[in-house]
């Protein structure tokens, strides 16, 4: 049994925080750089290669890579092996976000209550989704998540009839919806199976996946690569403005579900997609 205080959830979730929101990481970077050099459209070029100028700027002077610095989304993959010490793990949590957008300068857009909406001032609470896995080790994501993507995202409570080719056109209903309003060019998210809450959550953490990762299935990965096709083929592209890149990648994960059921969720996020990932 490994003992681990609780102060060092708080450090590394702050450190990231701030991280998350300075800096893209590497897989969009790399995946940035390619879209633009394979842009066809003049403008949608020109818009991709502003993008960039946008994420040199932010790195050198410690400002934002986006105005809207996000909701934080914290995944922790815990070790059944570890114990904590010197304090509630959540709490840890919240702290360490608490402690990063306040020093961090980040802005702070949750509030308390969803109708009364009056701020909370260090953009507390985050949202946080645990699962225990095996050994001695806590993976931490921290992903920052704006809401001009997320107001984008669906759930769809398809029949089971409806196949692959239903859950093909829920995913192109939900990026043509969105059209420029999800910050293209975008990354999308799809969760498909278990419940209405399950497919959700492995949307959202379908966008942490790193981008030249392809599902290790083969119907799903042949699924991400022909939607991702379709969906740069719908026009939409960088800025909403036309061109060849609208996404940058679909990511989709499955679950078993119910004989009754098929749940699909499409979680978007914008060209930022800012995930950080540590190991403690």
């Amino acid at each position: 049994m490994r003992t681990l205080n609780v102060s060092e959830i708080v450090r590394n979730i702050k450190e990231m925080c701030i991280e998350a929101n300075h800096f893209l990481a590497e897989d969009m970077k790399c995946a940035m750089k390619c879209a633009a050099e394979q842009e066809n459209s003049p403008l949608g070029r020109q818009i991709l290669n502003q993008l960039q100028e946008n994420l040199v700027i932010a790195g050198q002077e410690m400002i934002p890579i986006c105005q809207d610095t996000g909701m934080a989304v914290v995944f922790l993959e815990i070790g059944q092996e570890v114990h904590f010490e010197g304090g509630l793990l959540e709490e840890a949590v919240h702290e360490g976000v608490r402690q990063g957008y306040t020093e961090g300068y980040l802005r702070k857009s949750v509030v308390k209550d969803p109708l009364i909406r009056e701020n909370t001032k260090d953009n507390t609470p985050a949202v946080i989704h645990y699962e225990m896995v095996p050994g001695d080790q806590v993976r931490i994501t921290v992903a920052p998540k704006g809401f001009g993507s997320e107001n984008m995202s669906r759930i769809f409570m398809l029949k089971p009839a409806d196949g692959i080719e239903g859950v093909k056109e829920a995913v192109l209903t939900a990026v043509r919806e969105a059209g420029p309003n999800a910050c293209p060019p975008m990354v999308v998210g799809v969760g498909i199976g278990g419940t209405f809450e399950k497919c959700a959550v492995m949307a959202k953490k379908a966008l942490t996946r790193p981008l030249d990762r392809r599902s290790d299935i083969p119907y799903v990965r042949e699924m991400e690569e022909e939607l991702l096709e379709k969906i740069n083929l719908s026009g939409i592209g960088p800025g909403g403005l036309g061109g060849s890149t609208t996404a940058l990648a679909v990511n989709i994960d499955t679950y078993p579900t119910h004989i009754a059921g098929l749940p699909v969720a499409v979680n978007i996020c914008c060209h930022v997609n800012r995930h950080a990932v540590r190991e403690i």
